[in-house]
């Protein structure tokens, strides 16, 4: 309160300064640098309290909480967490964190179809789906392993999933139950992935949506199940242990980002150039590659005012039926016949249940 800014300033160097000498006396019987840093941290805490004294003390009492727990955290971070895994929480944090926030939310570019913030929006929530999924298959063990591999994997990509399940399938055919029941679970989190992306970007046209992805998901639910209920049934020890992974891959998520971004502008021209028939062109075509990324467009087209609720959902069913002609087309390459006969009635049933909730919603 006496010197203001220069004030904090010198009075935080003095403790840095005596923080340092103490840490240095001290370090070969203690190299931690807790106690240093939670000092120092105070002392800008009573700096901060006279800007903003509520903001202070909640610092406070999180930093409080901090140094209560740090035993509990430090047997978690060496014990439990692995090296990647603690590796990509520090990633997750920094694009959570401080990309996002950065991110322009202003539409731009051609045709004014792009909005950084929104797609630093999806790379965060591909990355977080995936990461849960992830946390699941540590929590609960390989017992379920290749089903809630499956459906973990299909936040990423679903068609990916497919095909590494039908490879599983023909290398082990004991596996084959297993790999089907991870492959249609895997198309239940494309569901669930879509939903959410279409709630981020416009939340309205879930509305319009309610009914197609609720069939489609209960429809691929009940079919992955009966999969699963199967897996059950073996022997414990012909269960396989299924390694887990990394809890999510941010070059598949930048990935998933510059997809939408490219469909964005090709939805944008098509739509400028064409109109709604020019939409559903380029919601099939870009349909085989990702559905989420046609959904995505879809929907921002609509916060865009380009187009109508109406207008929206179109598209984005013709994209999610041409992605599951694709799926099918994998699972017959990667599995055989055997493994496709067994996947692809999940996946006819997913989509005409998709269309049958469109036929009957508003």
């Amino acid at each position: 309160m006496a010197g203001g800014g220069l004030g904090l300033a010198a009075a935080a160097l003095m403790v840095g300064a005596g923080a340092f000498i103490a840490y240095q006396r001290i370090q070969d019987q203690d190299p931690g640098m807790t106690t240093e840093f939670a000092l120092l941290l105070t002392c800008l805490l009573g700096g901060l309290a006279i800007r903003d004294s509520v903001l202070a003390a909640g610092v406070g009492v999180v930093l409080a909480l901090l140094l209560a727990a740090r035993d509990r955290l430090h047997h978690f971070v060496r014990s439990v967490l692995k090296e990647q895994e603690l590796n990509d929480i520090i990633l997750f944090s920094a694009m959570a964190l401080i990309v996002l926030p950065l991110a322009p939310d202003r539409f731009m570019g051609p045709f004014d179809a792009l909005n950084p913030r929104a797609i630093a929006r999806l790379i965060v929530v591909v990355m977080a789906i995936s990461a849960l999924g992830y946390v699941a298959m540590r929590s609960l063990g390989p017992r379920y392993g290749l089903p809630l591999a499956g459906f973990a994997s299909g936040f990423i990509s679903s068609t990916a999933t497919i095909y590494s399940m039908g490879e599983r399938a023909s290398r082990q055919p004991a596996l084959m139950s297993s790999a089907v029941a991870g492959a249609v679970l895997s198309s239940i989190a494309t569901i669930i992935q879509m939903t959410v992306v279409i709630g981020l970007v416009q939340t309205s046209l879930l509305t319009a949506l309610a009914l197609p992805l609720t069939f489609g998901g209960l429809a691929a639910c009940l079919y992955g199940l009966f999969f699963v209920v199967r897996k059950t049934t073996v022997r414990a020890n012909a269960s396989p242990v299924v390694a887990v992974g990394r809890a999510f891959d941010l070059k598949t998520a930048a990935g998933f980002a510059a997809l939408v971004s490219l469909v964005l502008l090709i939805s944008a021209g098509l739509n400028a150039w064409l109109g709604p028939r020019g939409m559903l062109l380029g919601a099939a075509v870009t349909g085989l590659v990702d559905a989420h990324a046609t959904a995505a467009s879809a929907a921002s087209l609509m916060a865009a005012s380009k187009i109508s609720s109406a207008q929206s959902v179109g598209p984005i069913l013709v994209g999610l039926t041409a992605n599951t002609l694709m799926k099918a087309v994998v699972a017959f390459k990667s599995g055989g016949a055997r493994y496709a006969a067994r996947i692809v009635p999940g996946l006819a049933l997913m989509i005409i249940a998709v269309w049958l909730g469109a036929w009957l919603g508003p």
